[in-house]
């Protein structure tokens, strides 16, 4: 698939989001990849009706936990959206081949996470007082802005 870009989802609660994100995935080439435990069996019709017509398009790859995703890619670029960073998303350059990394809809990324990566966890602003984005949104948001500004490569 894509070597351009890779979509994670650390402990994706809620199917239809992960459904949505995986047609986002099919229609950028980006590369999925679902850390478990997933609060939803993959086959769920729910999960693959978002993106049933896509799902044979996608690269998806799956890790038992945050700590062998992390061990398995602490060489590349990696870059973790929380409502609790600082850094806004616009202000990273986001290479060929970046991971952007999303958590639970329930909780977010692990504090611990947050704070070893502080330089790479980026949030989109939003108004005061309000809890978050959708997460398929968000990812959409940033998936499209590191794509934007790798020229979109391979999209018309």
């Amino acid at each position: 698939m894509s070597k351009f870009l890779n979509l994670v989802l650390c402990e994706p609660q809620i199917p239809q989001n992960t459904g949505n994100i995986s047609r986002t995935c099919a229609v950028t080439g980006a590369a999925l990849h679902l850390i478990r435990p997933l609060g939803f069996e993959i086959t769920e019709s729910r999960v693959k009706r978002a993106g049933l017509d896509y799902w044979d398009k996608l690269s998806i790859f799956y890790y038992d936990g945050l700590d062998e995703f992390l061990s398995k890619h602490e060489k590349d670029e990696l870059f973790f959206f929380s409502t609790k960073a600082s850094l806004v998303y616009t202000d990273i350059t986001y290479p060929e081949n970046a991971y952007l990394i999303f958590g639970r809809e329930d909780a977010g990324l692990p504090e611990t996470v947050l704070a070893a990566y502080s330089d790479r966890a980026v949030k989109l602003p939003m108004r005061d007082g309000l809890r978050s984005l959708n997460l398929s949104n968000s990812v959409a948001v940033a998936v499209y802005e590191a794509l934007r500004q790798q020229g979109f490569p391979g999209l018309s």
